[in-house]
């Protein structure tokens, strides 16, 4: 008799449970994997684009101190001055941000800024407005570096909404002065608000206040927008568990699920912000610790975990700092859904623009290099079906951290 395809659930949630071996057998793999994962390093961690011959000139960004900054921009400032006096008007050279000028290196396992640039003319109906707005961030940037203090993307944003007009503005063209100024854009003293949080194994010392993190209760600690007031970090934690949504971070802190299994859970409630792609890559290069990611079975949340490895390409000049290389893809896969035998009321049918975003996907060279990664979007995109990581909770409310997730690491089914 053939196997049922997870019609009615079978009896998944039962059978699986059997198979569970003792916390202290997969603890143990657990170890083994994590004591690899520290000998091994962090892949690529201490090569950069200077290191490659590449074929194409690609531009990077570093990070800069505030006196470094402002002198930047003065620089800037005296230059376009000096165009001005000569009769050649106001421009900015700005880097070109499109998709068009971006470059997936393997060797780093990230996306990367090529070198072309375009003109930013005022004498120009097309760009005046945008070479105004550069001009007032460039003014605001400079005096927060002066002051030595930090603001909102928000804050910033209404210190003059008659000329941002909305905030998209401003938030686009702060990412170009940063390109601009070759700094990062956490050096420009402006922060996004507070949206990621941590909870789990995890002690840190944030502006000189003691935190631990399994002291935190189910909402987590949030993720500070200043990455660089967290210092002394402390974990005996075996890996780092970045979970997609709210939903699922919540369940297992409630069930206590790192004391069971010592981990970290981090999530972003979504699409990764800044904060957290910087709080994840400080975690793995100072505790030296694996990454598992766990996401919904459908192309956007294959897309989530793609930005915290290889980086976005809206911020492809700053992918350096904010990419976490060699997140291991624990679930939820689409080959979970008939594995763990996922009932059809669970699973959800792909939308045209779903399947197009997977077809999309399969073209992207960060899913090609692994022909595992390749296969699974392969398989969703055929089925035309997706899957959040509640369907898991058609079985118990706690199995995703009673079950699953420990079948998971017994089995080391990640990719």
């Amino acid at each position: 008799m053939a196997p049922r395809r997870g019609g009615d659930g079978g009896n998944a949630g039962g059978e699986l449970p059997k198979r569970l071996k003792t916390d202290g057998a997969i603890l143990q793999t657990i170890k083994d994997f994590a004591e690899a994962t520290a000998r091994a390093g962090i892949r690529g961690e201490k090569r950069s684009l200077s290191d490659l011959a590449l074929e194409e000139s690609c531009r990077e960004v570093a990070e800069l101190g505030s006196g470094e900054v402002k002198e930047e921009i003065e620089k800037l400032v005296l230059s376009v001055t000096k165009s001005i006096l000569q009769g050649q008007g106001l421009a900015y050279t700005v880097p070109s941000r499109t998709s068009a000028n971006q470059l997936y290196v393997e060797e780093l396992d990230r996306i990367v800024l090529k070198d072309k640039t375009s003109i930013r003319p005022f004498a120009s109906s097309s760009t005046v407005k945008k070479t105004a707005i550069t001009t007032r961030i460039l003014e605001l940037v400079h005096q927060l570096c002066s002051k030595q203090i930090h603001v909102t993307k928000r804050d910033l944003f209404y210190t003059d909404v008659k000329l941002f007009t909305e905030q998209a503005q401003s938030d686009t063209v702060l990412d170009d002065v940063s390109c601009m100024l070759g700094c990062t854009r956490t050096s420009l003293n402006v922060v996004a608000s507070e949206k990621g949080v941590v909870v789990g194994r995890l002690v840190f010392v944030e502006d000189g206040d003691r935190i631990d993190c399994t002291k935190m209760g189910v909402g987590g600690k949030a993720i500070p927008p200043n990455i660089d007031k967290i210092q002394d970090m402390e974990s005996d934690a075996l890996f780092i568990l970045l979970v997609e949504k709210d939903a699922a971070f919540m369940r297992l802190a409630e069930d206590r699920f790192y004391n069971r299994f010592p981990c970290v859970i981090v999530t972003a409630k979504g699409q990764p912000d800044v904060a957290t792609r910087l709080f994840l890559r400080k975690m793995k290069m100072e505790l030296r610790l694996p990454v598992l990611g766990l996401v919904d079975s459908d192309p956007y949340g294959l897309k989530i975990l793609s930005v915290y490895m290889s980086g976005s390409k809206n911020m492809s000049y700053d992918s350096a700092s904010l990419t976490t290389p060699d997140i291991k893809w624990l679930g939820v896969r689409p080959s979970d859904l008939d594995k763990y035998r996922i009932p059809q009321q669970c699973r959800l049918p792909m939308s045209e623009l779903d399947v197009k975003t997977g077809r999309d996907l399969l073209e992207e060279d960060f899913i090609k290099k692994d022909p595992r990664w390749y296969q699974e979007l392969e398989l969703m995109v055929k089925n035309k079906e997706k899957a959040e990581i509640q369907a898991l909770s058609s079985f118990g409310f706690q199995y995703l951290s009673e079950v699953y997730l420990p079948m998971k690491l017994q089995e080391r089914d990640w990719i």
